[in-house]
């Protein structure tokens, strides 16, 4: 641990630490992309043998010694953003826990600002710590704004982790509303701020040393829908890079986390992007973007986490050196930031549980009710970029269509979604009116299985009229 700890009071155990968390305090954590986050403090609050009642905050999705061990612990209350363990969802559907869900690019604010419960203490997972600073681990995320807002902090310091990946940070600070400044960033991969990020030393409770590794994502082999869908996506960059005049120097992508967005991400290689800048501009850095920088496609990515295989991150810490010249953490509030995501003209590739005929997409919820992660970024992207691209498979299963009459949850509304693609085809829905959208969807997106239920179901709403023409007593039911 030499040279990790400078400056600092003695570490302790993680049970001492623990004891500084009140039972029914408000935690705020580090982390995103299932990194970056403490681990050794909440096992021992897991252990801890007081009736906790805890409100936990992360920036993003978090692992199971939060998630699973401190929900079956029976230690958690309520949680802000985003969860996405089976422990945790099903305490969520259950109401065991009190679940709000929220857009990613403004939590830093809402705690800051108090629409979301004050943090009392803010357990943050570091490479290294000194008086008054610490260097976040693989993520960034929300960690500033929660650093200053909580009363008190405690820093778990790993190990495991070289020290040097702060070189790939860039921590911004940003003023709050109504005194924000603009923010200085040129380029998607420019630098504008520094590798640490400050505290007050009155607050620090304790420094923890850990060796606890994150749990690495599992990307499953793409599947042949998985790939059809890229080759679509592909497709539709290509004709899209040589209509619009504003992909001629430059285009920004960015794409939702999991094993379909890494998918797609190898399609990249097979277009043809010319003398053009390519960069990756979104929330998580993925495996597939790894190849992308190394073969020369990328010119630069910036994300606020690394969100990679066990094979992946081992690439990522034996060359930090190399991916460092290419490679941006920033905090959420900026890799998120809808003035950023409008500035660099980014392509938002994200996914969905379904998409109804008239353009609407449901992420979270199935069947309306039971929530699945939550909408993390997505609608910071869908909401925000110069072109929005849905991307889901036709159907879930032999029985289940992902185009469906009408959503019974809506997370991203018609206003919101430029692009459907499944591996059927691509439904360009920009200008088009709700009546040509179902057209386009049932003839380029649907699954010829359900095909005929969903003109049926067209028909019937047509014979009522009106601008968007539901027919509700079959909306839900419309399968003949």
């Amino acid at each position: 641990m030499s040279g990790r700890l400078e400056k600092t009071d003695a570490p302790v155990d993680a049970a001492t630490a623990a004891a500084h968390v009140d039972p029914d305090a408000v935690v705020a954590v580090s982390g995103f992309g299932a990194v970056g986050y403490p681990k050794a403090l909440p096992l021992a609050l897991a252990a801890d043998d007081r009736d906790l009642s805890l409100t936990i905050i992360s920036g993003g999705s978090v692992g199971k010694e939060i998630d699973t061990a401190l929900v079956e612990a029976d230690a958690i209350a309520r949680r802000y953003p985003y969860q996405a363990r089976a422990a945790a969802r099903e305490a969520v559907n259950d109401e065991t826990i009190a679940f709000q869900d929220r857009f990613i690019s403004k939590l830093g604010d809402e705690v800051e600002l108090g629409h979301v419960p004050a943090p009392d203490v803010a357990i943050v997972e570091a490479v290294a710590v000194g008086d008054g600073w610490f260097v976040p681990s693989l993520s960034i995320g929300h960690t500033v704004a929660y650093v200053r807002a909580a009363e008190k902090l405690i820093i778990e310091v790993n190990d495991s982790i070289p020290r040097d990946v702060g070189r790939f940070h860039d921590v911004y600070e940003r003023s709050l509303p109504p005194n924000r400044e603009s923010i200085p960033l040129e380029g998607p991969a420019d630098r504008i701020g520094d590798s640490r990020i400050e505290f007050d030393p009155a607050n620090l409770l304790a420094v923890v040393e850990t060796e606890a590794a994150d749990d690495p994502y599992d990307f499953r082999e793409p599947s042949a829908t998985d790939r059809e869908i890229a080759a679509n996506l592909a497709t539709f960059l290509e004709s899209e890079l040589e209509r619009c005049s504003m992909f001629d120097d430059r285009i920004a992508l960015q794409f939702g986390v999991g094993s379909l967005g890494n998918a797609l991400m190898g399609a990249l290689s097979s277009i043809d992007f010319g003398d053009r800048d390519v960069y990756y501009y979104g929330e998580v850095f993925q495996d597939g973007l790894l190849e992308m920088i190394e073969n020369g496609t990328l010119a630069g990515a910036s994300a606020t986490a690394f969100a990679l295989t066990s094979a992946g991150q081992q690439r990522l810490f034996d060359d930090i050196d190399g991916y460092s010249e290419s490679i941006v953490l920033r905090p959420a509030d900026l890799s998120n930031n809808p003035a950023l995501i409008d500035r660099f003209g980014v392509v938002g590739i994200n996914s969905a549980i379904e998409v109804d005929l008239y353009g609407h997409a449901n992420s979270t919820h199935v069947d309306g009710s039971r929530v699945l992660n939550g909408v993390g970024g997505s609608g910071d992207f869908n909401r925000n970029a110069a072109l929005s691209i849905t991307t889901l498979p036709s159907r879930h299963g032999a029985e289940t269509s992902c185009i469906v009459p009408m959503c019974p949850h809506v997370d991203h509304s018609e206003h919101d979604i430029s692009v459907v693609i499944t591996e059927q085809g691509v439904a360009d829905l920009r200008g088009r009116s709700p009546r040509e959208r179902s057209r386009l969807l049932i003839e380029h997106c649907g699954h010829p299985q359900f095909v005929d239920d969903l003109e049926a179901y067209v028909a019937r709403g047509e014979t009522g009229g009106g601008h968007i023409p539901h027919h509700l007593g079959s909306a839900f039911d419309w399968r003949s």
